[in-house]
């Protein structure tokens, strides 16, 4: 067997193989030997069926089969002998075999790319720190305060504003019929002015008062979620049963108990407050390495393999397709294709798999290793933070070698992260938020 490697760049070669004769006709003599011991050809006998007909019945099947059987043991003794660091699946460019001369055929293979040693020592980086304000402290009590809320009736009689709770029974009508889209609801809640089924709705409601009942007028938009009323005039029939406000408690040591893990609210803010740091520390930490993985490409420059490219944008895809599911969504209600998400995400994937290159040749490079404590400790932090048994995480990862490869994987690469800040200096700065700093710049 011969082989030649065509270069096309770093990254994708081009196998040019070519199988003697000898052993083109080996394979063919062996494959119709067999083919006549058990063929049953009308007008033989089991075994004397001639050659020549035989491949006047079956050549295009026998030369199929061995055109494989070829292309496969080569293909392999060629990867050993070209010593490639092949990754993803080769392009094959079969030919058909006729049995006269060599048989040659080519094969399109990726490589994982040579990267040089890399210094990643003495990075100068900049950290964030981040304090939890009085505005951010205050927007998290609300937000408690909102949940613990109570809607009562109200006792004052008063037409209904924007922002009360009311309750309602309804009917849409079409051309003054009954509308299936728009059947009779009764006891309806709604909050004026968040507009459930149209803003235009809401703000007729406006004004009534507890026992009166309205016709309100609607035209629903062409991009209305519900394509069965899109562009339609629909008339609804409508009584107000009753208006609700929403009744708020007081951010009080009550009010910290009624959330069932605190005696008072000063220990409430502690908890609100080491909740908010621990997201505010999180996000810093990733900051920092977002500047190592920009600093860390600025000093290599390689191609990327398309097959690795293109195997992070199935990730994406399908972490996308997933999103959308768990919205009741697909792709093609709101317009999006597969390949449209392709050309998008490209550019971001590529990225991606520099990162991870770039991050597994350090690994390689300072012959970093995961120790069997630091497996176990990575088991305990995510049965924490999944609230699981840590057998139950432990054994997720270990009855499958792709997982427990894919864990190993990832930390190293936290290893490698962690050895490079190590490594770095870092210019400590108090920042502030986004919605902190637009606030300010809109007063």
């Amino acid at each position: 067997m011969q082989v030649t490697v065509e270069n096309i760049n770093t990254v994708k070669k081009v196998l040019h193989i070519e199988i003697p004769e000898k052993v083109v006709v080996s394979e063919l003599d062996k494959a119709y030997k067999d083919l006549k011991k058990n063929a049953k050809v009308k007008g033989f006998r089991p075994g004397k069926t001639p050659r020549s007909v035989l491949e006047n019945l079956y050549k295009k099947d026998v030369n199929a089969d061995i055109s494989s059987k070829l292309i496969q043991e080569s293909l392999i003794d060629a990867i050993k002998e070209t010593k490639l660091n092949i990754i993803g699946r080769p392009e094959l460019a079969p030919s058909v075999i006729d049995g006269k001369g060599p048989y040659k055929f080519d094969a399109t293979v990726e490589i994982e790319p040579e990267i040089e040693d890399i210094d990643f020592k003495g990075f100068i980086l900049k950290r964030n720190i981040y304090k939890v304000s009085d505005e951010e402290m205050n927007a998290q009590l609300k937000m408690f305060q909102k949940n613990l809320a109570q809607q009562k009736t109200l006792e004052e009689n008063r037409p209904a504003q924007e922002g009360d709770f009311v309750l309602i029974d309804y009917e849409g009508f079409k051309d003054g019929k009954p509308f299936t889209e728009t059947q009779k609801t009764e006891n309806f809640t709604l909050k004026i002015g968040d507009g459930p089924i149209l803003k235009e709705f809401d703000e007729q409601l406006i004004g009534m008062s507890t026992g009166d009942t309205r016709e309100i007028k609607v035209h629903f938009p062409e991009d209305y979620f519900n394509n069965k009323l899109t562009d339609l005039e629909i008339t609804f029939n409508v009584k107000l049963n009753a208006i609700r406000e929403v009744v708020l408690p007081a951010i009080n040591d009550e009010f910290a108990k009624e959330l069932g893990e605190f005696e008072t609210l000063k220990q409430l803010k502690e908890a609100i407050s080491n909740n908010l740091l621990e997201g505010y520390n999180k996000r810093s930490d990733q900051e920092v390495q977002e500047q190592v993985h920009i600093a860390l490409l600025e000093k290599t420059d390689f191609e990327v393999p398309d097959s690795l490219i293109n195997f992070e944008l199935e990730g994406i895809i399908k972490e996308t397709e997933t999103a959308f599911a768990q919205q009741g969504l697909t792709l093609e209600g709101r317009g999006l294709t597969k390949e449209g998400l392709k050309e998008k995400y490209r550019n971001m994937a590529e990225k991606q798999v520099k990162r991870h290159l770039v991050l597994k040749k350090i690994v390689a490079q300072e012959k970093l290793t995961i120790s069997d404590e630091e497996m176990e400790k990575a088991y305990k932090d995510m049965a924490k933070a999944f609230k699981k048994p840590v057998e139950e995480i432990k054994n997720f990862y270990t009855q499958k070698e792709n997982n427990i490869e894919f864990l190993t994987s990832s930390l190293l690469e936290k290893k490698a992260l962690n050895l490079i800040i190590e490594n770095s200096s870092q210019e400590i700065i108090e920042a502030e938020l986004e919605s902190k700093q637009t606030e300010n710049k809109g007063e």
